[in-house]
């Protein structure tokens, strides 16, 4: 017994130097596994030193750890890359770009409505008549009747044969308006109106088409920022995983120099230096291609890709829920894919009101007023006085078969849009509640999954403490910690799920505030420049 205590004292004097003491209680960071986060894009992996085993050297891997003044830069926060995403990401201003186009296609069809002007004269330059004769007009169409009124003012001067005997006024000229008013086809809907209407609700769907493109994409640079996080986190985890077993080996060269130790536990611990260090340069990969992946949603004010750095990430994964009512009816209501429907059958019904109109004959009225002024011209008093003309215009197809085929088609297309509505509809409520089910179960496996760690913690703690005094071995507390540090990786894989399913919750409910489209989920459709 005598001869043992030595023993302890020197292993107590190795072990317990200040870096050690401190590294005792110091736990790992937790972090994501491999597995826990889908690959990112490929990116460059960094070249490190080779281990000298002869020597019993490790040669240390760089360090990757922000230095005090990088550690002040300001953390990049998901708020962030959602605005930046929305205002520059390509795929969105593509999307709003046609919607803009469809809005100038709606203003083509609005000028359907101008006004109109128009002229004609007529010379007889050679022959037995020198008549001359000049007529103008404004036409403007109305914009609820087929009809339109027309206002005009002509004025003659010489002789003309009787066949032109209509061309004769007074000295001053003659002032016209006239009136035709649609009764029956083109009273309610015309192709200029349809045209109007038609491109407007085209011009709606062009925009909620961006929403949808917009939604899908914030979807997904949502999940690039978790990756990018959890990377962040697994590289924390791994490096304190190699602090720790660096360290030992110090503590370990003591031992052996004191006789304490054989020399193959050196070999050893550098042989678990390796295989902590090819996880760090795997974590260090990983993070690299999660911030160059996260580089196409984050972007400066000129639309450029940024690269996060190292002292810009967050300490934990963002809480993404939603604000919105979750209920299967206010989903229903902001779903642009089911508004998009309702637009196409509202495109079909206005096509079937237009296609019932070619069944009604065409029967119009019109009025027209006239009045000369001025001495009486060449034509005689014909021409003088207040004049009034009432008439009417009417015509039927008999056959009609056009119209009622395309009243057919209208038909079958609304009916078939109403099924696909309905499909969407049972979708979406089954998708919601498959979500509801698998956030509640993903939010207990992570409650799981962070106990695990807490006890993993205490073990690994625990048998550094009791190799410390030289009740434990040096294969057990390496599996310790190494199993705290495994649990970490479960615990942030399964938080890393549970906000994917809320990113998931919130693409599936339309939120667009929570996904950075505010904007866009008003109707505001705004370019970024």
């Amino acid at each position: 017994m005598l001869r043992v205590l030595p023993l302890l004292v020197v292993m107590l004097m190795v072990f317990m130097t200040p870096a050690t003491a401190q590294r005792i209680e110091r736990l790992p960071t937790p972090a994501v596994n491999n597995s826990a986060v889908p690959p990112p894009v490929t990116a460059a992996p960094r070249a490190y030193d080779t281990v000298s085993v002869e020597t019993q050297d490790i040669v240390p891997i760089p360090s990757n750890a922000p230095s005090e003044a990088i550690q002040k830069t300001e953390i990049l926060s998901l708020d962030d890359v959602l605005r930046s995403s929305a205002r520059y990401a390509p795929k969105i201003l593509e999307a709003l770009n046609k919607a803009r186009a469809a809005g100038s296609r709606a203003l083509s069809a609005e000028g359907a409505f101008d006004l109109v002007f128009q002229a004609e004269t007529y010379s007889y330059l050679s022959g037995f008549y020198d008549g001359q004769y000049l007529n103008v007009e404004a036409i403007q169409p109305l914009s609820n009747n087929g009809g339109r009124i027309e206002g005009g003012y002509r004025v003659s001067r010489g002789d003309f044969p009787v066949y032109n005997d209509i061309f004769f006024t007074n000295q001053v000229g003659e002032l016209k308006v006239k009136g035709i008013y649609a009764i029956l086809r083109d009273k309610n809907i015309d192709d200029r109106r349809f045209g109007i209407a038609n491109t407007r609700l085209g011009q709606d769907i062009a925009g909620l088409e961006a929403i949808l493109v917009a939604i899908g994409v914030q979807q997904r640079a949502i999940e690039a920022y978790n990756q990018w996080v959890g990377s962040g986190q697994q590289v924390v985890i791994y490096r304190e995983l190699l602090d720790l077993a660096q360290e030992r080996q110090a503590g370990l060269k003591r031992q052996v120099q004191l006789g304490a130790q054989p020399d193959i536990i050196l070999t050893e611990n550098e042989q678990n230096i390796l295989r902590r260090q090819s996880l760090l340069v795997r974590a260090e990969t990983d993070l690299a291609r999660a911030s160059n992946r996260l580089s196409l949603f984050w972007r400066d004010d000129k639309g450029l890709p940024l690269q996060p750095s190292l002292a810009q990430l967050p300490e934990q994964l963002p809480d993404i829920r939603s604000q919105s009512a979750m209920e299967t009816a206010a989903i229903m209501n902001r779903r642009p894919d089911l508004k998009i429907i309702e637009n196409n059958i509202n495109q079909a019904r206005l096509k079937l009101q237009l296609d019932e109109n070619e069944l009604l004959p065409k029967f119009d009225v019109f009025a027209e007023f006239s009045n000369d002024f001025g001495a009486l011209g060449e034509g005689g008093s014909s021409r003088d006085g207040f004049e009034t003309i009432v008439g009417l215009n009417f015509s039927i197809p008999l056959q009609r078969r056009v119209a009622k085929g395309r009243i057919s088609e209208s038909e079958a297309k609304i009916a078939g849009l109403a099924r696909a509505r309905q499909q969407v509809e049972e979708s979406v409520n089954n998708l919601v509640n498959d979500l509801a089910i698998a956030v509640d179960a993903a939010e207990r496996l992570a409650e799981i999954a962070r106990q695990e760690e807490i006890r993993a913690k205490k073990l690994a703690a625990g048998e550094r403490r009791l190799f410390q005094v030289g009740a434990s071995d040096f294969f057990l507390v390496n599996i310790r910690e190494e199993a705290a540090a495994n649990a970490a990786v479960r615990r942030l894989q399964a938080q890393f799920e549970v906000q994917k399913l809320h990113a998931d919750q919130l693409a599936v409910a339309a939120d667009t505030d929570a996904l950075g489209l505010e904007a866009m989920g008003t109707g505001t459709i705004t370019i970024g420049e």
